[in-house]
């Protein structure tokens, strides 16, 4: 007789902002990694504050890869730089389009930064390896949820544009065993989550980034997943309201639902 594998539904999850929330890291690599640049590059010191900027943090949301958190911390740092200038307001309207002027202003280009923010994260976890991983605060309603879905008949797998060498580092920190990961090597997330789709059932998928949830709505080949914009998430001011159809603001009351219940 033939043996049948039923597989499991599969719920989907972003990483940063969703199970975990990162700030401290992002400022602390961000910065050290400006810092060995632009030392290195201009023979000079310049001292950034420990402390989180606040234009940083209000900036998070519209950061789509790690690079773009260079180029704001070099921003913060310069009181002439457009950002400090025209305010966070005026930068994040022309967001893409300020960050590529950014960059041609400090003579960098997005792979080298993203490539020398690589190389401070793993410096940091060589040298700081526990502190390293106490800049990271996961979400703990969200990791404890997470750790009852197999009980429930569900698997969960990770869509993150970090790397999967340190999302797979932090996961096994939070004792989170996801089915699958996938980190900006696989590929753009529509791209990952066509591909899963021909393969599994898909129960939903939780970002917190609304313009990606938008993108998934639009794509005719995956209208059927269900998209949940997670409110405990870096969302932007306007994020929560007027949400398209399909698209469902989840909170951690929501969350920690059965899932057959979930709106």
């Amino acid at each position: 007789f033939q043996l049948l594998v039923i597989e499991k539904p599969l719920l989907i999850l972003d990483f940063d902002g969703v199970i975990v929330d990162g700030i401290k890291e992002y400022w602390a690599s961000s910065s050290q990694t400006f810092l060995n640049i632009f030392s290195y590059q201009e023979k000079e010191i310049i001292l950034l504050p420990n402390e989180i900027p606040k234009t940083f943090k209000a900036m998070r949301p519209w950061v789509h890869h790690g690079w773009e958190m260079v180029i704001l911390a070099a921003e913060c740092s310069d009181q002439t730089s457009r950002l400090n200038l025209q305010g966070i307001e005026k930068f994040s309207k022309n967001y893409s389009k300020e960050c590529s002027s950014a960059l041609d202003r400090w003579g960098w280009t997005a792979s080298q930064l993203q490539e020398a923010l690589n190389q401070t994260r793993r410096e940091a976890i060589s040298n700081n390896f526990n502190q390293w991983l106490n800049y990271h605060q996961p979400f703990s309603a969200v990791v404890q949820r997470l750790q009852l879905l197999e009980k429930e008949g569900f698997e969960f797998a990770v869509l993150t544009t970090k790397s999967i060498e340190f999302t797979n580092i932090l996961l096994n920190s939070f004792s989170l065993k996801p089915q699958l990961i996938f980190g900006h090597e696989s590929g753009s997330k529509i791209d990952v989550l066509k591909q899963l789709l021909n393969q599994r059932i898909i129960r939903g998928f939780i970002e917190d980034r609304r313009t990606t949830l938008e993108k998934v709505l639009k794509d005719p080949k995956l209208r059927s997943i269900p998209c949940y914009l997670a409110s405990w998430g870096y969302l932007k001011p306007q994020d929560r309201k007027n949400l398209p159809s399909g698209m469902t603001l989840i909170n951690l009351e929501i969350l920690r639902e059965p899932i057959p219940n979930w709106p």
